[in-house]
């Protein structure tokens, strides 16, 4: 894969970038004007999505940082953007252009005040593995081999210039409307600067390890205090390969299902037991090890569930809320849903809208047993999704709506269910870190 030897870093020379960004996908429109003219219309568009996922991806690709973050989110949202933007986005989970050997050890000199090799016994300047915000090198120091994680130049300073410059984009798309719509960006502003603090990643990921040690078949590296930086995290080297390329080739349902329990455990003792959550679960994150266990990995984005939304929102997830109205309503009073000045319009709507969404999306939570496997929940889940996506009737209304801790919740409810998917995980016990 081709290296990149330098990376925008003034908010001047990244507006830029998404300047160009733009004027090719005006001219991919032209395009797609004269191509449906002469070819069916699904047909043109589905060129028209591909063309701009190319450029809008190739241009993120080379900023990194927020930038790059909110692609790799967005396409966590597969019901949502088109197919063909969640291909190329889903490429950021861990598969970008590194930065050159040059500028690695440049970056690793101005992080650390040394020179990689004045640490470690050898250390590979090449990357193994990058990602939106940093890249992972290999290092041994006394027949031990480490991870050490590289943060990208400029990401932590640009995060409030790149989300400036997104945000249209994200309105629009999330029809976001209203004076108090700045507490959303806030609220992924604040995490992002927190990803980019590894002294505070390193403190979360061993209170992580600490508290879920105990889960079976859950494994963690080890961090190094001594070995790391603001900007640079130095772990164990965990040996195995990422989730999306394990399930490619798996054929082993008790392997999918140990895997499964595991990771459903994993999340259900964090968001119950600790409130408190690793708010990024895409395929990147997550290792499988020869022996079938799941290794979990990086903690930069840690999501604390406060009482006043962790106890309304669980409420809603029970069949006995949804099946009353009453309650039902309260609880969507509680978690801002719904608005004290909504019209009736918008009351009846969302009222029945969320409904829907809430009797299909909690069923794991009905039952004591899940069959994640199961296409025809996820293809209800993304039905969904594709009819609220294209509702002219949602367009029309104010879809500024609910706590800003939905954005990193929901956030981890998808993602965990598309994980869940992947892994063809069957007979899932829901409720088993109870007993953890």
């Amino acid at each position: 894969m081709k290296t990149i030897d330098s990376i925008p870093i003034t908010k001047i020379s990244r507006a830029s970038k998404l300047v160009s960004t733009g004027a090719k996908v005006g001219v991919n429109y032209l395009k797609y004007y004269g191509d449906k003219m002469v070819n069916s219309k699904e047909e043109a568009k589905e060129r028209l999505n591909q063309n701009n996922a190319e450029d809008i991806y190739d241009s993120l690709k080379k900023l990194k940082g927020s930038a790059l973050k909110v692609a790799q989110m967005l396409s966590m949202e597969k019901s949502i953007l088109p197919q063909a933007y969640v291909e190329k986005f889903s490429l950021s989970q861990f598969s970008v252009p590194p930065l050159s050997p040059p500028l690695v050890i440049k970056s690793f000199k101005k992080y650390f005040g040394k020179h990689p090799e004045e640490l470690f016994d050898t250390f590979n300047a090449t990357s193994v593995n990058a990602a939106s915000i940093g890249q992972v090198h290999i290092a041994e120091k006394d027949g031990k081999k480490f991870a050490v994680k590289i943060q990208y130049p400029g990401v932590a300073e640009s995060i409030a210039s790149d989300l400036a410059l997104v945000k249209p984009i994200a309105i629009k798309m999330f029809n976001i409307k209203g004076k108090d719509s700045d507490k959303y960006f806030k609220e992924v502003e604040n995490k992002l600067v927190e990803e980019t603090n590894y002294i505070l990643e390193i403190e979360q990921s061993k209170a992580v390890v600490e508290a879920c040690k105990h889960i079976p078949n859950l494994k963690f590296p080890k961090y190094y205090e001594e070995f790391s930086s603001e900007r640079i995290i130095t772990m164990d080297y965990m040996k195995g390969e990422h989730l999306s390329e394990f399930v490619a080739h798996n054929t082993s349902q008790e392997k999918s299902n140990q895997l499964g329990q595991a990771l459903w455990d994993f999340y259900m003792f964090q968001i119950h037991k600790l409130k408190k959550v690793h708010a990024d679960p895409h395929p990147g994150n997550f290792l499988i090890s020869e022996d079938a266990d799941l290794i979990a990995l990086d903690f930069g984005c840690m999501k604390e569930i406060p009482d006043s939304f962790y106890v309304p929102y669980f409420e809603l997830a029970k069949k006995e809320c949804i099946d009353n109205p009453e309650a039902f309503t309260e609880k969507l009073y509680e978690l801002e849903i719904l608005r004290t000045d909504d019209t009736e319009e918008e009351i009846t709507f969302f009222s029945a809208m969320f409904h829907e969404l809430l009797s299909l999306f909690t069923q794991p939570f009905q039952n004591e047993i899940f069959d994640f496997s199961n296409p025809s929940f996820f293809n209800q889940v993304a039905e969904m999704g594709q009819k609220y996506s294209k509702s002219t009737e949602l367009r029309n209304m104010n879809g500024n709506r609910g706590s800003k801790h939905f954005i990193y919740i929901n956030r981890t409810f998808f993602g965990l269910y598309n994980l869940m998917f992947d892994l063809k995980a069957e007979k899932v016990k829901i409720n088993n870190f109870v007993n953890l």
